[in-house]
């Protein structure tokens, strides 16, 4: 699947501030970059470092005043429709060094309190089987709807309903709670309505990351990864070290083959 990917940030800085970028598509095996361009205006130069796990990179300035952003790109993504089931974890003792630390519980997926819920509604199966049916739990029982920003997965799970980073969030917590290594991956995503940055999820089954978004409104193959980590607080398209209003911001992913 080829795609054109547009991005445009305009923010209103009352005072200097540093900023950190993480708008460029990843480079991975699964998704090729044809082209892509980042303008930024309004800041000083720019200095672009590696991502989280060597996925995708994040660009550093330094800002004051009107600051914009615009990101365009094309994409190829050679990416089958994700099978979980059937799957299986790994030995723990067996994963890569840089897979450990997704086992954990981090900010906004409190994985350590959802122990018992996992052994109740999630114990059969494969482990593939078993995210497949978190997968199921949460598309049956969560409403898409916005709400605050900043919510654990624990408080999606007591509110039943949320946006991409709040199903990423849930469905995170669920997967390391049944000790399967699991990660956010912030993306852009073709067919994705409103239109914007979008969340979602890789779990590390039979010795590899598996993508698969929660919310089941992008599909797998038309998923172009930005950058991972262990919550949103690692994939923040824009973090602002400093105030700033938003102006204007949106984002469009358009299929150029058939």
């Amino acid at each position: 699947m080829r795609l054109s990917i547009h991005a445009w940030l305009d923010y209103s800085l009352p005072e200097p501030a540093d900023l950190l970028f993480a708008l460029e598509v990843a480079q991975t095996p699964d998704q090729r970059l044809v082209e892509d361009l980042l303008e930024v205006g309004g800041t000083g130069p720019l200095t672009p470092i590696a991502a989280d796990d060597g996925v995708g990179r994040r660009t550093w300035a330094r800002g004051a005043g009107r600051v914009t952003a615009r990101y365009t790109a094309t994409v190829e993504i050679e990416r089958p429709a994700t099978t979980l089931r059937g799957l299986n974890a790994d030995d723990m003792k067996t994963l890569p060094a840089n897979v450990v630390p997704y086992l954990f519980p981090s900010r906004y997926c409190e994985s350590d309190r959802l122990d018992t819920m996992v052994r109740r509604e999630f114990a059969n199966g494969t482990s593939g089987d078993r995210v497949a049916a978190m997968v199921d739990w949460i598309r049956n029982h969560l409403t898409y709807e916005p709400g605050e920003i900043g919510t654990t997965a624990v408080d999606t799970l007591v509110a039943r309903r949320g946006v991409c980073r709040d199903y990423a969030h849930l469905l995170i917590a669920l997967a390391r709670a049944a000790d399967i290594p699991a990660r956010m991956v912030g993306a852009y995503a073709w067919a994705l309505e409103p239109e914007d940055f979008h969340a979602v999820v890789e779990v590390w089954l039979d010795g590899a990351w598996r993508l698969v978004d929660p919310t089941g409104l992008a599909p797998e193959e038309g998923i172009a990864r930005i950058g991972v980590g262990r919550d949103a607080t690692d994939i923040s398209f824009l973090t602002i070290f400093g105030r700033a209003d938003l102006v204007d911001q949106n984002v469009t992913v358009r299929r150029l083959d058939t």
